[in-house]
């Protein structure tokens, strides 16, 4: 196999060719006349028609930049076409220039994916929903999927279109939240008001709207409703992410939480309020009681993210060059559950030569000799470092030979570190990566004691 930095220099992707491009706009015209009484589809209901990002849209009718293959094949199946190699050219003129040292190998992947990185893997319909929904006055989106499934790198793909449409923006990470500032709900909204204050660039006005007769929730709604939000033209996206370590502290979170659903109500109502919209991040079910009239948990546009499927294994490993069967890529699939970020460590690694599937099958559940070794020895550390025991509940998934019954909080915090899969909170291993390594964990670790 050649390595992808040992080839010559070219740009990823393809764009349209004239006949692409025309056999596209006759079934879109066709389309237009059928199903939408003769109007021209615009943007927005283009992206509701193929699942496609509006900007993913103007890159390929414009037939300037590139996009991958697999999103001319969304946007022809849209329209009942099946996309040939005569519809797409790839203008990857190979040059003389090797490509530099810092093009040649692609970030390791780990947590975020990168804004402008070729290695984002679009879930069609998803994006488009999110990118339509944020747009919206007063907008509400919720991100729910145990972690390493994509969460933050949407969340951040969100908040760019948004600014792209004009919003100003700003990204929360609640896992940064001190220890002190979760045991007092005055002094975390006051930390929360102030953060979002110096995001947006603004003087700190706190002292002036905070009174304590009013008390904490009605100070910081009065901060955003007559300082923050009458001081930008623009919307307000705000972007929360893991907020389930609010769950940790049932109080705190109750009173947030209400007052994240009462902006998001009173954006029906008033103006002022329509300016700001939320994107709200989290790992686990939210299983602390919360009333479901003062939830933000029910309300707005509910987004799951689901693990990769095969085209998208697919697509990925296209990026990187590799030509992969549909049985391998399955094969991978079965070994990690689909889970977009074991997915991509497992076709980076690939792609360099640092191991092959044959070989990752093979040693997936030896520590010592998988590319997952860190992976796998991190979620032991979570386990370990819970408050809920997970250790033994997670022991008694993994040794049972059926699915099992576990307690609620327990389930929920084992389903966020994406060990398990619930089914009527009936538990089994999420894939068999971790099946095969934590029963051999465990069976090696209670035949010592």
């Amino acid at each position: 196999m050649q390595r992808p930095q040992d080839k010559q220099r070219r740009k990823r992707g393809v764009i349209l060719t004239a006949q692409g491009l025309d056999k596209l706009q006759q079934a879109k015209t066709q389309s237009e006349f059928e199903s939408n009484g003769g109007r021209r589809y615009t943007y927005e209901l283009l992206s509701e028609k193929t699942g496609l990002a509006v900007d993913t849209l103007m890159k390929v009718l414009a037939c300037e930049d590139k996009v991958d293959k697999q999103t001319l094949k969304y946007f022809f199946r849209a329209f009942n076409l099946i996309l040939s190699s005569e519809d797409y050219s790839s203008p990857d003129c190979l040059l003389e220039c090797p490509l530099e040292v810092d093009q040649q190998k692609p970030e390791f992947p780990e947590g975020q994916v990168a804004l402008n990185s070729p290695f984002y893997v679009e879930r069609p319909p998803i994006e488009a929903e999110c990118y339509k929904a944020i747009v919206q006055p007063g907008s509400l989106i919720r991100i729910k999927a145990p972690k390493r499934m994509g969460k933050t790198s949407l969340m951040r793909r969100i908040l760019q279109q948004a600014a792209n449409q004009g919003c100003r923006t700003v990204s929360l990470n609640l896992q940064l939240t001190e220890k002190r500032l979760l045991q007092d709900l005055d002094k975390f909204l006051r930390c929360f008001c102030a953060t979002v204050t110096e995001e947006m660039q603004l003087p700190n006005r706190l002292d002036d709207y905070w009174d304590d007769l009013f008390g904490s929730n009605i100070s910081c709604k009065l901060y955003f409703e007559q300082y923050l939000l009458p001081h930008t033209e623009q919307p307000l996206v705000i972007g929360l992410d893991d907020v389930d370590q609010l769950f940790l502290h049932p109080e705190l979170a109750d009173d947030f939480f209400a007052l994240l659903r009462v902006w998001h109500e009173e954006g029906k109502n008033k103006a002022i309020w329509q300016k700001l919209r939320l994107v709200v991040v989290h790992s686990t079910e939210v299983y602390i009681p919360l009333n479901i009239h003062q939830s933000p948990f029910n309300v707005g546009l509910p987004i799951a993210l689901p693990p990769f499927t095969l085209a998208q294994v697919r697509d990925l490993a296209d990026r990187y060059q590799l030509s992969w069967s549909d049985e391998g890529c399955g094969q991978l699939m079965n070994l990690v559950g689909g889970k977009p970020q074991l997915i991509h460590l497992a076709i980076y690694s690939i792609a360099r030569e640092e191991t092959s599937l044959e070989q990752l099958l093979k040693t997936s559940m030896t520590v010592e000799s998988s590319i997952y070794k860190e992976h796998l020895q991190r979620q032991l550390w979570s386990l370990q470092q819970s408050s809920h025991h997970l250790v033994e509940t997670f022991a008694r998934v993994v040794m049972a030979e059926r699915p099992i019954e576990l307690e609620m909080v327990k389930a929920f915090q084992l389903e966020s570190l994406g060990l398990i899969h619930l089914q009527n909170l009936k538990a089994v291993p999420s894939c068999q990566l971790y099946k095969q390594y934590f029963r051999k964990y465990f069976g090696d670790f209670y035949q010592a004691i």
